[in-house]
């Protein structure tokens, strides 16, 4: 399987990603974001980071690169796309997602380990997981609260579409187990074709259990199979 990811200016968590993907057998590049081109790719990634330092607002600035335009036909087309933190602030910037990711409510940074649970294992990135299954993954953020107008949080809901929530080690899903203060707990969510996932935590940094974990495994597994 073939995949790609994107590396902007101020992108910290590209080679990461990198390494987890080659772990699982993808044959990745690295796509530079002044590229107008994209390579023949199964998967695109847009990894985590501070794309130009976050200024104006996160992925702001990223989601008029060059290469942006070519990830929106790709995504259109079908191609499988993963946002993973500033990646999933571009991908709401550009519209592939719907809501905004605003600052954590305590105004700080965030960087830790958090349980979330499963929400959904019908589609290319969960399916390897179980139903409320709970992980443990990193996130690392100062923009991470989750937020988007009523009628697509009921859109969420009804079509099934929120990937991930926030819970605590038991699996039970509160404001005590949210860290960022995002709207129901949100961790992470598709697009209604499924084929477009964004998420906060780093399921990269969860694939090794010697460092840390392998929670993150089988969201790579999931895309393969």
């Amino acid at each position: 399987m073939k995949s790609s990811v994107i590396i902007f200016p101020g992108s910290n968590c590209d080679r990461d990603i990198a390494v987890a993907l080659e772990k699982m057998q993808f044959k990745n590049q690295m796509i530079w974001h002044k590229e107008t081109t994209l390579p023949k790719s199964d998967l695109i990634v847009i990894p985590g980071g501070f794309s130009y330092g976050d200024y104006l607002r996160s992925g702001a600035i990223a989601g008029k690169s060059s290469i942006i335009n070519e990830v929106i036909k790709a995504a259109n087309s079908g191609c499988l796309i993963l946002g993973i933190c500033n990646g999933f602030q571009i991908l709401t910037e550009t519209g592939l997602l719907k809501g905004t990711l605003l600052r954590n409510k305590n105004l700080k940074f965030i960087n830790k380990d958090v349980y979330i649970k499963v929400m959904n294992t019908a589609s290319r990135f969960t399916s390897k997981y179980q139903n409320n299954q709970i992980l443990k993954i990193n996130i690392a953020h100062n923009e991470g609260n989750y937020f988007t107008d009523k009628k697509h949080r009921e859109e969420l809901q009804k079509e099934n579409l929120i990937a991930f929530k926030y819970c605590d080690e038991s699996g039970n899903i509160s404001q005590n187990s949210n860290p960022n203060g995002a709207l129901d707990n949100i961790a992470g969510i598709f697009n209604l074709k499924k084929n477009i996932l964004g998420m906060m935590p780093h399921p990269e940094r969860m694939v090794d259990k010697f460092i840390s974990n392998d929670d993150g495994v089988n969201l790579f597994s999931s895309l393969i199979n």
